[in-house]
């Protein structure tokens, strides 16, 4: 069914009304709501968690004018989940569309004002958690309306004073870089001229005044007119006026510096000639605020084209250009501008500093009431998304069609009645329960808490489970802390982990503005404890701290030296076989300094990882068969369950009974039989130096057959990949009728591979030919005799079209 999620969830993953319509999935799931009430006695809930709640498909009629009060209060029980009986219509044609859009204008306008107040590095501040919040709103004599439409005024205003705010400080930091930007260019052009032109200068002949006209390429100072060029001052041609240089001082952004220098150069064909220096005050973007680099250029041209190509250049690389003085009259000018620009440069940090005051005290006060407002809004976005689940059947009524946790259900009819009698409304509303031949997919409900919540999320990753159905999570409470800590097994090690979720358990707190991540982390603490004290646990038993071996207990090994050295050998301190040469938990430190450790090791955490994973494996396997039981699913219980079972317990589980038949024998003693000493009934004849007849299997005299006769121990390995390479011979036996066993443990396994590949497939083939010839023998029965003439006139097409639907429906079971 088409389910739309309805439950109210604030920021930081807050829950506000749980369950009014909580999230489709296919199929009628949904991910189990996290709730932090038990439910009942610890049996029941743990019953609850195995197999998920009952649920009741209900059929609600509430009115109109009660309708958004009772759907709010059904959503804080979070027990109901609404189906929508509108799928046909667009979200544009659904009756409360209006609702949902003006929760979303001010969802918008409060999402603004957490912006705003970012800039100033405020945050929203928690003056109560979401239970306050959700009972505040119990005993609310104000309609949901009155209170939204309240809300929106609120909202409309503080806006409105952002805003004009904002807009007259980007004008004021606008004028305020310019001015900045002005007093940059006037400063660097007087030192700018002062350092180039203060030493060097070109006499015009006729003229008292020296000229400007060389240029600094670098290295060294080139005049543009050569003093004695010849040529007769009468004449006119150095006139100061014409051959004067016009210039164009201005700001361009530093990132835009190289691509505009080669712009000028290319367009003007290098009859141009600029200078860069970097500005020394911090100019920051009127809109975001963040610090801009810029500096200052200056540009000497001598065409009135040329200029226009400039201004064309600054214009598309938004470089302002500002006028500056002429400096004949030895900079006074420029050091009036400045001065001038100095006084409105402080006017309008005053002003700015007045407007960024203002702003941040109407952040402040939004820092206490922002969290609320968003709950409310959200809380009302949620339930107009349910409301338009909601059909309107009779003028004034509206009907819901969805599921309720059984046991909940008397709780939400008293809802239902409570919210209409507050309303003058008794007797208008109706909840009922729908037969059970009409129910589509129930969903999936667990009562969860904050210990079993990260469990529940780490198996729905893999797939929510169907209703009712065995729950895998309960046992990955347990297996997947255990396995990990097999894994990481260090006392070290695991002692800071489980320190970790210790702290995250004791600081643990209701916080909204937590991240994504640290939620996360939080949410999961106490499986991050529990792996670490099966870490620990783990780490005891390999005897592991930070890698190193703890002499815990008193080893059952002596060294020949007083400190084990290279090639020093142990004796064991009491014989084998005996109590006290057990170490009493976990493995001997001797281990961990022998040559054969890693071999010792390797054989140990592989046998051990073999066991445990296949135990896993077959509990999967048990929960599948019980699933089917349960279902009344005999297809799978036979054709599926049965063969796994066959399968996995006889191939993996003999590989499991073989590992402690081997850790169960004590093959010292068995190999002192199949050796020639006195005790052997082929001494002393073994002994003779001529005879090489008395082999391991003649000397053991066990009789298990293979090479060794049972008096060698095998390598388990070797053993089980020869169950399939070479059934029915079994080189190294460890117990009599091996070759028997595990000829039988093969044939069930190979049996058991067809009956899973086309077992199931046959059988629902045969039911779907059984079923459609019952259909047309009914349809032929009661048909009139002309249908039925019809009908046979057709068989044969009909016949084979039917032998073509039943080979795809065939061919799509075995696929899948």
């Amino acid at each position: 069914p088409d389910l739309r999620c309805a439950s109210s969830l604030a920021e930081g993953g807050q829950r506000l009304g749980r369950g009014c319509c909580d999230g489709a999935e296919v199929e009628g799931r949904r991910a189990p709501a996290r709730t932090t009430a038990r439910t009942g006695v610890p049996g029941e809930a743990m019953a609850s968690w195995f197999r998920s709640q009952d649920m009741e498909f209900i059929s609600m009629i509430v009115s109109e004018d009660a309708a958004h009060s009772c759907i709010r209060d059904i959503g804080k029980l979070g027990c109901v989940q609404f189906m929508d009986l509108n799928g046909e219509l667009t979200p544009f044609q659904r009756r409360y569309v209006s609702g949902v859009k003006r929760c979303d204008e001010m969802e918008r306008k409060l999402r603004f004002f957490i912006a705003e107040m970012e800039k100033f590095g405020i945050g929203a501040k928690s003056t109560t958690s979401v239970e306050v919040f959700l009972g505040e709103h119990e005993d609310q004599t104000m309609s949901s309306m009155a209170m939204l439409e309240k809300l929106e005024t609120h909202l409309e205003e503080y806006e409105a004073q952002l805003l004009e705010f904002n807009k007259f400080h980007e004008k004021i930091s606008t004028e305020f870089n310019e001015k900045l930007e002005h007093r940059e260019v006037l400063e660097k052009s007087k030192d700018f001229f002062a350092l180039e032109f203060s030493d060097e200068r070109v006499s015009m002949p006729g003229s008292a005044t020296p000229s400007p006209l060389h240029v600094d390429t670098g290295n060294s100072s080139t005049p543009l007119l050569d003093a004695d060029m010849g040529m007769p001052v009468n004449q006119g041609f150095l006139d100061p006026d014409l051959m004067r240089f016009s210039q164009v001082c201005g700001v361009v952004a530093e990132a835009d510096r190289s691509r505009f220098e080669r712009a000028l150069f290319r367009s003007t064909r290098g009859n141009c000639y600029v200078r860069f220096t970097p500005v020394d005050t911090e100019l920051k973007d009127p809109n975001s605020g963040e610090v801009v680099e810029k500096c200052v250029f200056i540009l000497f041209f001598k065409s009135a084209s040329i200029e226009t190509k400039i201004n064309r250049i600054c214009d598309a690389f938004s470089a302002r250009r500002y006028p500056v003085p002429d400096l004949d009259d030895g900079g006074k000018a420029v050091a009036q501008a400045i001065l001038l620009l100095e006084e409105e440069l402080k006017d309008s940090n005053v002003i700015l500093t007045k407007n960024v005051e203002a702003r941040q005290r109407i952040c402040e006060e939004l820092s206490h009431q922002v969290e609320r407002w968003m709950w409310t809004v959200v809380q009302e976005k949620a339930v107009f998304h349910t409301l338009n689940c909601l059909k309107a059947d009779v003028t004034g009524m509206l009907r819901g069609q969805g599921w309720v946790v059984k046991e909940q259900k008397p709780i939400v009819e008293g809802v239902v009645t409570r919210s209409h009698e507050d309303m003058g409304l008794v007797g208008a509303s109706m909840l009922d329960v729908l037969p059970e031949r009409v129910w589509p997919t129930p969903p999936t409900s667990f009562p969860l808490n904050d210990f079993t919540y990260p469990f529940q999320e780490f198996v729905n990753t893999y797939g929510v489970p169907r209703y009712k159905e065995a729950n895998p999570a309960l046992f990955t409470a347990v297996t997947f802390p255990f396995l990990f800590g097999i894994m990481y097994g260090d006392i070290g090690h695991g002692t800071c982990l489980a320190l970790a979720g210790a702290y995250l358990v004791a600081t643990y707190k209701e916080d909204p503005k937590r991240g994504e991540m640290m939620g996360g982390i939080y949410s999961a603490r106490y499986m991050i404890f529990m792996m670490g004290c099966f870490a620990v646990y783990a780490g005891f038993i390999y005897n592991d701290f930070f890698s190193l071996p703890l002499d815990l207990f008193k080893s059952s090994y002596k060294w020949s030296s007083d400190e084990p050295v290279s090639g020093a050998e142990a004796n064991a301190t009491c014989s084998y076989g005996d109590a006290d040469c057990v170490y009493p938990f976990g493995v001997d430190p001797a281990w961990h300094v022998s040559d054969n450790e890693l071999l010792f090791f390797n054989s140990m955490k592989m046998k051990m990882s073999v066991i445990l994973g296949i135990i896993q494996m077959c509990l999967g396997i048990t929960l599948k068969g019980m699933n089917a039981w349960y279902f009344n699913e005999m297809l799978d219980f036979y054709f599926e369950f049965l063969p796994m079972v066959a399968f996995g317990f006889g191939l993996f589980g003999y590989m499991i009974i073989a590992i402690f038949v081997k850790w169960s024998i004590d093959w010292d003693h068995r190999m002192y039989l199949g050796t020639c000493n006195e005790d052997n009934k082929h001494w002393p004849a073994c002994a003779s130096p001529d005879d090489d007849g008395y082999d391991l299997d003649k000397l053991c005299p066990l009789g298990y057959g293979g090479s060794s006769g049972g008096c060698q121990p095998p390598n388990l390995i070797t053993t089980l990949i020869n169950i399939m390479l070479s059934p029915g011979s079994v080189d190294e036996p460890m117990y009599p009728g091996q070759t028997g066993v595990q000829t039988f443990v093969l044939l069930l396994a190979f049996l058991a591979v067809p009956v899973l590949l086309v077992g199931k497939p046959l059988m629902i083939r045969y039911r779907n030919r059984a079923e459609g010839s019952t259909a047309e023998h009914q349809e032929l029965m009661h048909g009139d005799e002309e249908g039925a003439v019809s009908g046979h006139g057709g068989g044969s097409g009909e016949h084979s079209d039917g032998d073509e639907h039943d080979e795809h429906n065939f061919s799509e079971i075995m696929i899948h």
